[in-house]
C-alpha cells in the first residue's frame, strides 16, 4: 500500500497560502504572496533528501487550478515536463467532466473512500503527494488517511493566511522522523502519525 504524504511550505505562524507567486492566492486579501520564493527551500539539498516518491499528485481544485494554470506555460522548464506526465488525481465537488491537464483524473463520490482506494492501487514504494490543497488535508486528517508531513518550515511570522493546521481542525500526534536545515534558515521537518501513543485530551 502507498502512502499519502503532505509536502508543505509553511510560516513558524502555520501559514500555507501563496508561497510561491505574489497572485498565487489572493483570497481575503492575502498580501505576503510569494513569501517562500527568496528562501528556495523546495530546491534544496536538504528537502531533495527528504522528498518523497513522487508516484502520483493528489491535489484539490483550487491547488490543481492554480498549477494548470502556471506550469504548463514554463516551456523549457524540466519541472513542467515532469509535472505533465506525473498522474495528478483532484478532489472536487464542483468540476465536472474531464480535466484539462494532461493525465488528470477527478476523483467522484466520496473522497477518503478514493484516496484509499488508490493507496491500495499504486505501487508501495511510490507516495501518493499534496502540495497545497489544505480543505483536502483536513478531509484526509480526519479519516487517518495522512502518512506523512514534510514540511518546510521558513523563518516568517505572516500573521495572517490561510493555515495548514487550523483551529478547530482535526486532532492528531505526531512523531518527528527527521530534521535538517538549510542555509537561507529553513527547517525540513518530517513527522509521522502518532496517535495509538497519545489520546486526544477530554
Amino acid at each position: 500500500m502507498s502512502r499519502v504524504v503532505v509536502f508543505m511550505d509553511l510560516t513558524l505562524d502555520g501559514v500555507m497560502q501563496a508561497p510561491g507567486r505574489a497572485d498565487e492566492d489572493l483570497r481575503d486579501d492575502f498580501q505576503y504572496g510569494g513569501w517562500a520564493t527568496p528562501y528556495a527551500a523546495m530546491s534544496s539539498s536538504e528537502a531533495g533528501e527528504s522528498v518523497p516518491n513522487f508516484g502520483a499528485l493528489l491535489l484539490g481544485r483550487r491547488t490543481y487550478e492554480a498549477m494548470y494554470d502556471f506550469w504548463p506555460k514554463q516551456i523549457g522548464n524540466p519541472m513542467t515536463d515532469m509535472l505533465n506526465n506525473m498522474q495528478k488525481y483532484v478532489a472536487s465537488t464542483t468540476l465536472q467532466g474531464s480535466l484539462p491537464w494532461v493525465n488528470s483524473t477527478l476523483l467522484r463520490g466520496d473522497v477518503p473512500r478514493e484516496v484509499t482506494k488508490l493507496k491500495k492501487q499504486q505501487d508501495e514504494n511510490l507516495d501518493l503527494v499534496i502540495m497545497g490543497s489544505g480543505e483536502l488535508i483536513q478531509t484526509l486528517m480526519e479519516q487517518k488517511l495522512i502518512d506523512r508531513y514534510v514540511l518546510l518550515i521558513h523563518p516568517l511570522v505572516l500573521g495572517s493566511g490561510q493555515r495548514l493546521f487550523r483551529q478547530n481542525g482535526s486532532f492528531a500526534t505526531l512523531q518527528l522522523v527527521s530534521v535538517k536545515a538549510t542555509s537561507t534558515g529553513v527547517v525540513v521537518a518530517t513527522y509521522e502519525p502518532a496517535e495509538s501513543k497519545t489520546r486526544k485530551p477530554s
